[in-house]
This record gives C-alpha cells, structure tokens and sequence, in this order.
C-alpha cells in the first residue's frame, strides 16, 4: 500500500471537517491545521540548565450561516470530537450578530500553484548539538574583557505545518523550520552594571551564524555600554542602529492595515497614493523570499500572495488588506491574511524591509556634530490616531561625525509624518530578524534627557 503522507493526512482530515459542516447545514466553512515540534536547551555559567521539547497540533474550524461566522477550535481529532465541533461551531453561528464583511475569500483570488520557498530543513539537531551551541556563544561572552556575569544563552529548533482548506476548493499546505542562538551577558559590577545581548534565528542549519560570534557581539555590545552619561535635552540628527530602526517599519504597517484605515484610527487613512517618504525610499514585502523568516506560500485565507512595494519611492501605493478589511473599504484583498484557530483572519506583513541607500553607515552619520546613535528603545510611546512618537532609549553620543561615548535614559520623540519624510538610510541591510532596515537617520528629533 502507497505511503499516505502526513501533509496529505492533514487535509484529508481538514477537508472531511469541511464536509461534515456543509452537511450539518454551513454555508460555507474554512478549517486550518497548525503542527509543531521543537526542542530547546538553555546554558548558564558553565552549565546545562534546561532542555525542553513539545509537540503541539492546533485545529481550527470557521463556519458561516449567511452573514454569520463562528470559530472553534480544538486539540482532539476524534471523529466524535471533530462532529462535536461542528456541532458547537454551528450553534455558536446561530446566535452570533451579523457581518456583511465576513466571507471566504472570493475563489478569483485563490492561489492555484504556489511556489516553492525551501523553508524546512528536515535535519533534527540532538540535544548535545544544541547544548554545544548554547556553550560555545555564552564562553566567547563571557571570554570578553569586562564581562563579568551571564544571563543564559540558548540554542533551540523546530519544525511546523500549516495546513487550509476552504469550501471554495482551496487545499494547500507547507512546512517550516528554525534554528536558533541566543545570549545575554552583564558587564560591570555593583551600580555600573550594563546587560546586553545578541541572538540568530534561521531556517536551515547552514546558513547559523557562528555561535561564538554571536557570543562575542553579545559580550562586546555590553562591555561598550558601560559608564553611560547623561545628555541635556535638544534636538538633534538621530540614527537608529538596524536592530531597532525596524521599529519604525512595524508603525508603517500597523498605520496601513486595513482595519485600522476602515476604523479611522490610523495617521495615514488619508494618505493613500500619497508621499509619505523621500523620493527615493522603498519598502517591500516580499512573502516569497527564499527561506525568508515569514515566507509564506500563500496567505491566511488561500489568497495568492506576491511581493509588493508598500512605499515606492516615497509614495504609499496600498493598504494591507484580507477579504473582510478589503469588502470594508471596497478594494480586493492584498494576500496579507494571517490567522490562527480561535478568530478571524487579521492583515500582516511578511518579510518586511526597507531598501538600503547608497551611502555607508560612516557617511551617514560624518556631518554630524552633534547626535543620538539608538541600540535600545523602551516602551511603546506610540499615538496609532495622531502618529506622535515618544519613547524610552539608550545608545551612544555622536561627537564630530563619530560615535562616542555612552547614554542612557533618554527619550526621542517626534512625530511619524516626520520621521518618514526626514528618513535617510545606509546601505548595511541586512536580512536578520524578519523585519529588516538598514541603519537610518532623521533629522529634527527631540532628545530628552536631562
């Protein structure tokens, strides 16, 4: 007998749901299928302290009668468990209030060959690998002159599926997978205690980056942190290292998702087609990047998706929309649904960067006389209405266009309109956390400080 596989399981099983609702009396329904495994192992002074493995499958039903929807969702696969959910799912759709926006994706839209991203690498790393892993970052940590404790490194893996189907025909599933290190060290004693860290989270084994060097970067990014001074307050250039300066791509697309916009609720509902940005500033999403950290063969809802260019040059070309967001503002869905097993389906990005500029980080940053380098911000000092922008950092002093010494406990504020339109960025992309930006500067902003 042919060997049944476990993708060709899971939709046989999503689509016998389907079937079961249909014939209770759904009008239409969608049902989705979330499997993972992982294994972790953490490593602190010298020592294994944990390791910790799980295996999850999450299943989730969507029925409709009519304009209504219900959702469940459940861990059980039983035949009589999986007819109890109709049953609920049903019930639960019978008292729930009316949404002339709810629906399958129309079927024009479904994604009919998606592409392969080479997302899953199916090697399982033993625990004494990734032990291996947490012990040589934390040792080249610690090896750094001035560090002198440790929070823990880490080093973890894992390997899911995702699995949809839809009354409209769609039936589709894809595999995943992640390797991981991460280590956060202290340097200093007593009061002048700094802590600081640095991780890499791939999806295939060979392209980790070495983790003593991750070890290494952790260590001398605390030790550089120690003795921070204070600043008075003023305004001044202000550039965000790349690990933080992808923060402002997260306000971009909170601020252009669809249920925002419908809402009112966004600083730029009214900013469709306009420029928003500098002329020469581009901003992708590009959900087909290969072995890209949020790749995805296609969306929450089955909906083809494809790379688009939110920002080019400088002009916002559309908003983030699935079905529901996109019937609310009368445009079509833009294959930015994602969704999980208890509620709707919600538009986010995927693989989401800014498109480097032709200058180097030095460059930017050498007619500066004075100015703010960010490595940390703190809090959540955003206005979603007004688009002001207020929070928490540290980082480093920038004295005759080189950066100098330590600051901390400072706040930047601004507004987002401005910040996008002063926006200027280097050309030291790169592709590391999933939300991705070069180094970038703005001009005018207010530093707080003492």
């Amino acid at each position: 007998m042919p060997v049944v596989s476990r993708h060709q399981v899971a939709l046989d099983l999503l689509t016998d749901l389907i079937g079961r609702s249909r014939a209770a009396g759904a009008s239409a329904a969608d049902a989705v299928l979330f499997e993972s495994t992982s294994l972790a192992a953490s490593y602190r002074l010298g020592k294994r302290e944990d390791i910790e493995r799980s295996e999850s499958s999450d299943l989730g039903l969507r029925i409709f009668l009519g304009q209504r929807q219900a959702f469940v969702s459940s861990t059980d696969r039983s035949p009589a468990a999986l007819q109890a959910l109709v049953e609920r799912a049903l019930a639960m759709a019978k008292v729930a209030p009316e949404d002339k926006y709810c629906g399958l994706a129309d079927a024009t839209t479904l994604s009919r060959d998606p592409p392969e991203l080479d997302l899953a690498d199916h090697s399982e790393p033993d625990v004494d690998a990734l032990t291996e892993r947490a012990r040589q970052a934390e040792e080249a940590a610690l090896a750094i002159s001035g560090v002198t404790n440790s929070e823990g490194a880490g080093a973890d893996w894992s390997h899911g599926m995702v699995a949809l189907a839809t009354s409209a025909g769609f039936a589709e599933t894809y595999s995943g997978s992640r390797h991981g290190v991460s280590v956060s060290v202290i340097a200093g004693s007593d009061t002048g205690m700094e802590r600081d860290y640095e991780f890499a989270s791939v999806r295939h084994l060979s392209d980790l980056e070495d983790a003593a060097k991750i070890g290494r970067d952790a260590g001398e990014r605390a030790v550089r942190r120690l003795n921070p001074r204070k600043v008075a307050t003023r305004k001044v250039p202000v550039v965000f290292a790349p690990r933080v300066a992808n923060s402002l791509l997260g306000h971009l697309a909170g601020a252009i998702a669809g249920p925002a916009v419908a809402r009112g609720t966004s600083f730029l509902k009214d900013k469709l087609n306009q420029q928003i940005f500098a002329g020469n500033i581009n901003i992708i999403d590009d959900p087909h990047r290969r072995r890209g950290l949020r790749s995805k063969p296609f969306d929450g809802e089955g909906v083809a998706n494809r790379r688009i260019a939110l920002i080019e040059q400088g002009r916002l070309t559309t908003w983030l929309l699935d079905s529901a967001s996109g019937r609310q503002l009368g445009m079509p869905s833009t294959g930015h649904a994602s969704r999980g097993t208890a509620g709707p389906p919600s538009p986010t990005v995927s693989n989401l960067y800014l498109e480097p500029g032709p200058v180097t980080p030095h460059e930017l940053i050498e007619d500066i006389s004075d100015g703010f380098y960010v490595t940390e911000l703190i809090g959540f000092g955003v206005n979603p209405v007004t688009g002001d922008y207020s929070r928490g950092a540290a980082g480093f002093w920038i004295e005759q266009g080189e950066i100098g010494y330590p600051v901390s406990e400072l706040t930047i504020a601004g507004n987002l309109k401005d910040m996008f339109l002063q926006l200027t960025p280097a050309n030291d992309l790169v592709f590391k956390y999933g939300s991705d930006s070069p180094t970038i500067r703005i001009e005018g902003m207010t530093v707080a400080g003492t």
